[in-house]
C-alpha cells in the first residue's frame, strides 16, 4: 500500500501526520509546487508581512520532525495532470508518481489585475516576501478587496506606518460573511486606526507609469494614488491539472462525505468541496483549522477506519488588536444578537440566528466565552 499527497502545504502535512498517528506504516509521497517546506499561511498577512516573524518561524514542523515522519519529499514540482484509473499523477518535470491512494490537497490560486510592477497578490510565502519588500519602500498602499484578507493587510501595512486606503464593493468589511452589524464596527475600527475606506465602489482598473502600477481607478470615477497595491479579490481552487481526469470539478473537488472523490481518491483543504451530513448541503471551507481537521478524516478513510466529515466551521482573524473568532457559518441576512460582554467596551460574544436557528457564533475579544457558547449552541447541530 501507498499513499500520495499531492500538496506540501498545512492540509497535506497533516494528512501525512494524521496516517502516521494512526499506525500507517507504508510509503507516503508528499508533492508539493513550491519549493518550501510546509509553512503556514495565517501569520503571512500579519507577523511576516510585519516583520516580526521570519521564514523559518513560518515553517510548521522544524527538519526534524519533518523526518522522523519518514515520508519522500518532492518539492519544486507542480502536479500537471491525473491518471484516476491508474491512481498516477503526472508532474512539470516529467515525473510519474504512483499510489494505491491519492489525496488532492493543492489548494488556492489568489485572483489577480494587471500585471503591473507593485501590484502583488498575497496567497504564498514568496507572494509575502515580495510584498514586504515593495512595502518597505513605498508610503501609500491601496488595498483592492474588503475581505478577510484584504483587511488584515490593510491593517498591517497602517501599523507599518503607510498611509492605506482600502476599496471594495462591500458597504462595510466581510459584510457577506459577518453582515453590517459587526461590518461597522469593523469600518469603525478601521478608521479609528488610520486606515482610509472607499467602499460600496468596485476598482475598475489600475494606471502605470513606465510599467509600475500609479493609480487606481474606482467605478464612480475617483482615482488613488498608489506605490503599491495587493489584489485581495478572493482566490479559486486549484483544479485545471484535474481536468479531463473524470473527477467531478466544481467550486473545488467534488466529494462525498467521507472526502472521497473517486475511487482511491480523496481531497483535503481549501481545494475540498464535499457533502456535510449534517448540513444536507455541499460545503467548501477556506481555512486553516479545516485544513488540519479533515485532513484527520481523510487519513482515518484511508485506513480504513471509516467516517464522515462533519465539522463545525471556524475561522479566526486578527486587525489591529481586535482578534474576531466565528464558529458556524454566519451569513449576512441572519439576525444578530449579543449575548455576553458589551459592544462598546468592544468585548462580546454575538449569535447568528435564521428561522429560529443558532447558524453563528462570534466572539470580539472574548475568546473563552465565545469557545464555551459555540460548545452550548453548535455542536449539536453538526
Amino acid at each position: 500500500m501507498s499513499v500520495l499527497i499531492v500538496g506540501a502545504s498545512a492540509a497535506g502535512l497533516s494528512t501525512l501526520e494524521a496516517l502516521r498517528r494512526k499506525g500507517y506504516q507504508d510509503k507516503v509521497t508528499v508533492l508539493g509546487a513550491e519549493w518550501h517546506p510546509p509553512y503556514d499561511r495565517p501569520p503571512l498577512s500579519k507577523q511576516y508581512l510585519a516583520g516580526t516573524w521570519d521564514e523559518q518561524k513560518t515553517r510548521l514542523r522544524p527538519d526534524a520532525v519533518l523526518s522522523s515522519l519518514d515520508a519522500e519529499f518532492v518539492l519544486g514540482d507542480e502536479a500537471v495532470g491525473l491518471d484516476v484509473v491508474r491512481r498516477t499523477v503526472h508532474t512539470a518535470s516529467g515525473r510519474d508518481l504512483q499510489a494505491d491512494s491519492i489525496v488532492i490537497a493543492t489548494g488556492l490560486k489568489a485572483r489577480t489585475l494587471q500585471e503591473l510592477e507593485g501590484v502583488h497578490v498575497l496567497r504564498t510565502l514568496d507572494d509575502a516576501a515580495a510584498l514586504r519588500k515593495d512595502l518597505l519602500e513605498a508610503s501609500r498602499l491601496v488595498v483592492v478587496g474588503d475581505g478577510v484578507l484584504g483587511a488584515e493587510i490593510a491593517a498591517t501595512a497602517r501599523k507599518m506606518g503607510l498611509t492605506v486606503t482600502m476599496a471594495g464593493p462591500q458597504s462595510t468589511p466581510l459584510e457577506s460573511q459577518l453582515g453590517r452589524t459587526i461590518g461597522g464596527l469593523l469600518t469603525e475600527l478601521h478608521k479609528q486606526e488610520g486606515v482610509q475606506l472607499r467602499l460600496g465602489t468596485a476598482v475598475t482598473g489600475l494606471t502605470e507609469n513606465d510599467g509600475r502600477v500609479s493609480d487606481v481607478e474606482l467605478d464612480n470615477g475617483d482615482v488613488l494614488p498608489a506605490d503599491v497595491v495587493v489584489v485581495a479579490l478572493g482566490a479559486a481552487p486549484v483544479t485545471d491539472w484535474l481536468a479531463g481526469s473524470g473527477l467531478t470539478l466544481d467550486n473545488g473537488v467534488v466529494c462525498d462525505s467521507r472526502c472521497q472523490a473517486g475511487q482511491g481518491i480523496y481531497a483535503v483543504g481549501d481545494v475540498a468541496r464535499w457533502h456535510h451530513e449534517g448540513l444536507d448541503s455541499l460545503l467548501r471551507l477556506e481555512n486553516r483549522t479545516n485544513a488540519t481537521e479533515q485532513a484527520a478524516c481523510v487519513a482515518a478513510n484511508i485506513v480504513g477506519d471509516v467516517q464522515a466529515y462533519t465539522p463545525v466551521p471556524y475561522f479566526w482573524t486578527d486587525q489591529f488588536d481586535t482578534k474576531i473568532q466565528v464558529h458556524g457559518l454566519p451569513s449576512a441576512d441572519a439576525e444578530v444578537t449579543v449575548i455576553e460582554g458589551s459592544v462598546e467596551e468592544r468585548r462580546f460574544v454575538a449569535l447568528y440566528r435564521r428561522a429560529d436557528r443558532v447558524v453563528g457564533v462570534l466572539g470580539w475579544n472574548m475568546p473563552k466565552q465565545t469557545r464555551l457558547r459555540r460548545q452550548q449552541h453548535l455542536v449539536a447541530a453538526a
